[in-house]
């Protein structure tokens, strides 16, 4: 994949971080999307490290402006995609009960709607280059909880649009499928345990090594665990892979 070019949203940090290091090593350029400048020149020097052109583009993908502006700019720089990879957002974790309308709306807003919006916007070029688009969702789409309710409810929308953009893709020739990943030891995983922990009296320690035990599952995701799947996925290898949400959790949920 000597001249193409993939675009990672959510780089600054975590799965996007470690998916647009990996992806360096398989593409010419990767675009690298996200808020946190400090965070997107550490991602972009490790992708140059790792062997290509990296395009660091401070925005904010909760805006309706932000998808045309991360597309039109990877167009003007690079002319093509190759793979478009919706990484960025956070969901928060909030019982049902109390969770308000603004507390929905800001996890809709960025994570389904930022990623719907750069996948339209970059839909022509995926097809000119017969393209990738990935979609990260998560595995409580499989297992909604009251607890989890708008990050299960937010997942499994993107599940379903991800199929929705699959099947005009096997028409176009854009490849599009979602990753669910597990528990992923993560910078924002440690800071949920840190709230989670006293409030159950343990120390951030005792809950992050009980954990694994009570979800069924040896270890914690690494973020690389992730890239590696979606590196595959837009891969040569992968691309008869289409319209699938490839679940990637340890075993956490046990169903078929």
């Amino acid at each position: 994949m000597n001249s193409s070019v993939a675009i990672v949203t959510g780089a600054s940090q975590g799965i996007g971080r470690a998916t647009a290091i990996r992806l360096a090593s398989d593409f010419k350029a990767v675009v690298l999307a996200a808020r946190n400048e400090a965070g997107l020149e550490e991602t972009a020097i490790a992708v140059k490290s790792a062997g290509a052109e990296p395009l660091s583009l401070s925005l904010d993908l909760r805006q309706p402006y932000g998808a045309k502006t991360l597309i039109s700019k990877t167009l003007e720089k690079f002319n093509r995609i190759d793979a478009l990879l919706n990484i960025a957002g956070a969901v928060p974790q909030i019982d049902i009960l109390e969770m308000t309308d603004a507390q929905w709306d800001d996890g809709l807003v960025l994570k389904l709607h930022g990623a719907r919006r750069a996948t339209v916007h970059a839909w022509d070029a995926l097809k000119k280059s017969r393209g990738s688009v990935v979609f990260v969702s998560g595995n409580s789409a499989l297992a909604p909880k009251s607890a989890f309710a708008a990050v299960a409810t937010i997942n499994a929308a993107i599940v379903a649009m991800a199929r929705a953009f699959a099947e005009r893709g096997v028409k176009d020739g854009v490849q599009v499928n979602s990753v669910l990943p597990g528990p992923v030891l993560t910078n924002r995983r440690k800071t949920y345990m840190e709230k989670y922990a006293p409030l159950h009296n343990l120390t951030v320690e005792e809950a992050l090594e009980k954990f694994p035990s009570e979800a069924g599952i040896t270890r914690y995701g690494q973020p690389e665990d992730i890239a590696n799947l979606m590196a595959f996925m837009v891969s040569p290898g992968g691309k008869w892979k289409t319209g699938s949400a490839v679940r990637m959790d340890g075993g956490e949920i046990k169903g078929i």
